[in-house]
């Protein structure tokens, strides 16, 4: 079962990496995202709110459909959420299996779905103070497209 975690407090890459693997000798490979806030444009932070408990159970559902696509011995999906700054990171998804082509597929079609379809709100502050709500973006879309016949 898929570990999900929605939180405001930052993660620890190889923390997380060595808690999906400690004790298993069945795994082969671990794909890792690891999404960041970049800075460009001006950009002073990112805001991502969320409904408690609806995105959870959302993640945790998606997260269940590429256990049940993909032979993993290990997922776990950590998104932040509240204000963060560039540098910073805001996404973890870790994938495990006894091969590599399972884990990074795997990983690949969770960071297409949390791109395009997980219950977050983001909006982009900037450093004159001007804001804005993030929209989807075609390209996102077009990429989370190619999981829907696989």
């Amino acid at each position: 079962m898929a570990r999900v975690l929605v939180q405001d407090a930052a993660f620890d890459t190889g923390a997380e990496t060595a808690a999906l693997t400690a004790g298993r000798t069945d795994v082969g490979g671990v794909a890792t995202f690891l999404g960041v806030c970049r800075g460009d444009d001006g950009l002073a932070a990112m805001v991502l709110e969320h409904y408690p408990g609806m995105t959870e159970r959302a993640i945790a559902r998606i997260a269940a459909e590429a256990e049940a696509r993909w032979p993993l011995t290990g997922c776990t999906v950590i998104h932040r959420v509240g204000r963060i700054l560039p540098g910073e990171p805001i996404v973890l998804v870790l994938t495990a299996s006894a091969h590599r082509a399972a884990a990074l597929e795997s990983c690949a079609f969770l960071i297409d779905w949390l791109k395009t379809k997980a219950p977050f709100w983001k909006r982009e502050e900037f450093s004159g103070g001007a804001h804005r709500w993030v929209e989807a973006r075609a390209e996102d879309e077009a990429a989370a497209a190619r999981w829907a016949g696989a």
